[in-house]
């Protein structure tokens, strides 16, 4: 089978921006964490389709880690990008800030790691994807962090039978 081409994180990045309405919120007035997880899914498989090409499932919600909570009105910036990518699967993390209206300043609200597969259009099966070309020392830290984060998932896997 012929090798894809690599391709470089900066292709997979993906940047939402959402508004926290009344409907998104529970009783104390902050986002629910299913609507947070939802926009998270959302970007994450934009980011991972991007880099693949095709469509691409959620395959594992690795972590969610909500650091704050956010109000209604409350404006979210979503950016998410391919970390590593194996033979049909992609690592996808994704980060979200709280962004104030009045002076733009930035607050992290959540992190998280998502794998995605990638589909065939036609068959629905599993297909190759390209390897990702880490750009920066960001980059580069997240795809040597993504590597230790798939072997500790493949040994639960193994423990799990």
């Amino acid at each position: 089978m012929t090798e894809l081409p690599g391709r470089p994180v900066s292709e997979s990045r993906t940047e939402m921006t959402e508004i926290v309405f009344p409907n998104d919120a529970n009783p104390l007035g902050n986002i629910m964490g299913g609507r947070v997880m939802h926009w998270i899914d959302i970007c994450a498989a934009i980011a991972a389709g991007r880099h693949a090409r095709s469509p691409v499932v959620t395959a594992a919600v690795d972590q969610i880690a909500f650091h704050r909570p956010v109000r209604v009105g409350g404006v979210l910036v979503i950016v998410a990008s391919v970390n590593y990518a194996h033979r049909t699967s992609m690592e996808v993390g994704v980060k979200m800030w709280n962004e104030d209206r009045a002076t733009g300043e930035r607050s992290h609200v959540v992190s998280a790691y998502l794998t995605f597969v990638a589909l065939d259009p036609d068959t629905g099966t599993p297909r190759r994807v390209p390897q990702v070309i880490p750009e920066t020392d960001d980059d580069r830290r997240r795809f040597a962090k993504a590597i230790e984060r798939r072997e500790r998932r493949l040994e639960r896997r193994e423990q799990a039978g």
